[in-house]
């Protein structure tokens, strides 16, 4: 391994790479010299990614939330390339609106993929990463900073997320493996395409104050991340002012709870009707999986990520 490059020969295992945050880094990365296994639901498109990696990869179907199948793959990547240095927990959906007109299967879903699959996914990996001493990054958002109305489940999902990987690093870090959490804002994703196809999810995105309100081009974001996982750092940052954001999440859900009341009854009548499901291609894939079909046409502002 040249001393210019860290991560040349390493294996990485990238979730929701099909498209988006997870596809564009299993790019960056593979450039890098680094090995790559991809995981998601959308197996045409996951092999796509493949056949267009730079160096050696594999991808493998599955739902991050079911254990046995997540076991399964951890079983066949270490098979396959004999080793797991790195591991992204990026799979992610998500869910715009109102709570009280929100779908409660599709509420629970954001939960379940966003929080347990990414638990699922830290678990299995877990004694591969502990044998090569290696670096879990669990990507988060901004939105496990401060609150976003209209975003309950999405918030209660990202907050999850950033407490299990803080808690997991004080449990693993003497034996060698590194935990990291990723922040991104608003990034050209399926998520914020799809939520700005509702009028008033968009308009009150856009009346957010600042650098908040922005949406932020992809390939700087996942520059960040790369950097990050090099640096096996502990907090990363898909932008700049992220950062800053740490030193007043404190006093956020005060300020929001004071302002965005106006503003949320400002563009009530401007959503659209009751949220059925998850929209979005990964969204779609992900109720195909599950045997849901009609739910992604009915609700623009139900969105996916791929952070």
């Amino acid at each position: 391994m040249s001393r210019g490059n860290v991560l040349e020969g390493r294996v990485a295992v990238v979730t929701g790479a099909a498209r988006g945050v997870g596809e564009l880094l299993a790019r960056k990365l593979s450039v890098r010299g680094v090995k790559v296994a991809l995981v998601g639901l959308e197996p045409d498109e996951l092999g796509r990614v493949s056949e267009r990696l730079y160096g050696e990869s594999a991808y493998w179907h599955a739902d991050v939330t079911d254990h046995e199948a997540m076991a399964r793959v951890a079983e066949e990547v270490k098979e396959r390339f004999g080793r797991v240095d790195i591991v992204v927990a990026n799979a992610g959906v998500a869910v715009g609106g109102p709570l009280v007109d929100s779908d409660p299967d599709a509420w629970r879903r954001v939960i379940e993929v966003n929080l347990v699959g990414s638990a699922v996914t830290g678990r299995v990996f877990l004694p591969a990463l502990i044998e090569s001493r290696g670096y879990l990054l669990q990507i988060a958002s901004l939105a496990a900073i401060t609150p976003a109305p209209m975003m309950t489940a999405y918030c209660a999902s990202k907050s999850g997320v950033e407490a299990y990987a803080h808690c997991l690093r004080a449990e693993v870090g003497h034996k060698g493996v590194a935990v990291g959490v990723g922040y991104l804002s608003w990034t050209d994703t399926d998520m914020v395409r799809g939520a700005d196809q509702d009028d008033g999810m968009r308009v009150l995105r856009q009346r957010l104050p600042g650098p908040a309100g922005k949406t932020y081009p992809l390939g700087p974001a996942v520059d960040r991340l790369v950097a990050g996982i090099e640096r096996r750092a502990g907090h990363v940052y898909g932008q700049w002012w992220l950062r800053g954001m740490q030193g007043v999440r404190g006093y956020l859900p005060g300020l929001i709870g004071t302002f965005a009341p106006r503003e949320v009854r400002r563009v009530e009548g401007r959503l659209s009707g009751v949220r059925t499901g998850l929209v979005g291609a990964g969204g779609a894939a992900d109720e195909r999986e599950r045997g849901i079909t009609g739910a992604a046409v009915a609700t623009a502002a139900a969105v996916t990520e791929r952070e």
